[in-house]
């Protein structure tokens, strides 16, 4: 693999009650346990920032399968709902990712999708780790 872009992030504290910050600058803020899972609540926790960066991974390779196929991706959204659970062999997340492309077919979005999830790095880097599931969606 050629290197294109290397960042760290370092977290101190309490890992999921502490701070997180990144050697980029970019990210700097306290993390807390949602309310769900006993916590107070009201700062960024793994999940989310796994959702928010898994949405912008995947937006970015929709547009780029999406080019390829000389088709537009004009007002395209992309939705990663994450699910921390939990089972007999300890912790594990879920991942739901819904693609909207304004007045596109819902079978052609649905290829491109899927396309998507081939090149996008966070989808193969939870390939056969993770359930992950990807639907083209209207609305």
């Amino acid at each position: 693999m050629d290197n294109l872009y290397t960042v760290s992030a370092t977290s101190t504290g309490g890992g999921r009650d502490g701070h997180v910050a990144s050697s980029d600058n970019q990210i700097d803020f306290d993390v807390r346990p949602p309310k769900q899972l006993g916590g107070q609540g009201g700062a960024a926790n793994p999940e989310s920032l796994f959702a928010a960066a898994y949405a912008t991974c995947f937006h970015g390779a929709l547009k780029l399968v999406a080019g390829e196929a000389s088709a537009t991706t004009d007002g395209s959204t992309v939705e990663c709902e994450v699910t921390l659970g939990k089972d007999d062999s300890g912790f594990g997340l879920a991942a739901v990712i819904s693609v909207h492309i304004p007045d596109m077919p819902l079978d052609k979005a649905q290829q491109l999708a899927d396309r998507a999830h081939q090149v996008c790095p966070y989808s193969k880097a939870t390939r056969g780790n993770i359930d992950v599931t990807v639907t083209a969606v209207e609305g």
